[in-house]
């Protein structure tokens, strides 16, 4: 009996296709031109803020490029000597006024330009848009006008008003454009199970709104605490003005205090910095919220 010897058949294995060593290593190439650029760019956006830090925290007299040792004495000198704790209050109640009334009004304005429709809509749409390239300069005689004869100004209420005027056309064309990505067959199943139309918008369209909530009322919040021209127009007393206006007659007329100057830089910046770092996941989940049709 002879044996048979069977040899195995070769098969030849599948051909794959090798990357390119850049691709299988991370394209070493294409990330150091990435990263170049934007690490310029971000060097040149953060100097600016590593001076005024330097200047906010080093002594008087000092020019050495490290604040050391650190000093807390122009903090001292803006929030008591300036009076930088009022005009802090100050901005903060604005701020948050501003924040509140844009939210509420933004919120039933979107969702009637979302879920009606009426006669002149687009032509009200088209003058919201077109308040946009109205710079607010021209808004401040009026408003002054107006103000002083219904007794606003020196007012923090009339700056309330004021700002609320100015950021509530582009919140209510943003908040429109994110009711218009709920689907409406939410409300309308939640009607046919025995809702109203306002219990429906309450339980389903508002949890839905939080981040755009939250985008609006961040751009409200940091535009009233932002904004010069109506504080220096309508808020003469020394009592009324808010942290820019202190700011600018933190200059001096021939000399200038730079480490205080830079402290109430700092106690400016500090609000705006805590409360992007508080809202940034649901800012750019509200942002985001229009860039692809629900």
């Amino acid at each position: 009996m002879t044996e048979t010897l069977v040899r195995p058949i070769e098969v030849d294995p599948p051909h794959r296709d090798t990357p390119p060593r850049n691709k299988r290593r991370g394209e070493p190439g294409r990330s150091w031109r990435l990263y170049l650029p934007l690490g310029l760019y971000l060097l040149f956006t953060l100097v600016p803020f590593y001076w005024m830090l330097v200047f906010a925290f080093r002594p008087t007299g000092s020019t050495a490029l490290v604040p050391w040792p650190i000093t807390f004495e122009h903090f001292d000198t803006v929030w008591n000597g300036l009076g930088f704790g009022v005009f802090f209050v100050n901005s903060l109640v604005v701020a948050v006024g501003t924040l509140g009334v844009v939210s509420v009004l933004a919120l039933m304005g979107g969702y009637a330009l979302a879920r009606f429709r009426f006669r002149g809509q687009r032509v009200f749409l088209l003058a919201l848009l077109c308040t946009q390239f109205v710079p607010g300069a021209m808004m401040l005689i009026p408003l002054f006008v107006i103000f002083k004869n219904v007794g606003l100004l020196n007012s923090l209420t009339g700056l309330v008003i004021a700002d609320t005027a100015f950021q509530l056309p582009l919140a209510l064309i943003l908040m429109s454009g994110f009711v218009r990505n709920i689907p409406v067959e939410l409300e309308e199943a939640a009607m046919v199970d025995g809702c109203t139309r306002l219990r429906a918008f309450f339980a389903i369209t508002l949890p839905l709104l939080r981040p755009a909530l939250v985008a609006v009322g961040s751009f409200a919040f940091i535009g009233a605490w932002n904004n010069f021209l109506f504080a220096l127009m309508f808020a003469g007393r020394q009592d009324k003005f808010t942290l820019p206006v202190g700011l600018s007659y933190a200059l001096g007329e021939f000399n200038t205090d730079f480490g205080a100057l830079a402290a109430g830089g700092v106690v400016a910046a500090v609000p705006v910095v805590l409360v992007f770092a508080v809202v940034q996941r649901f800012l750019v989940q509200g942002l985001s919220a229009g860039a692809v049709k629900g």
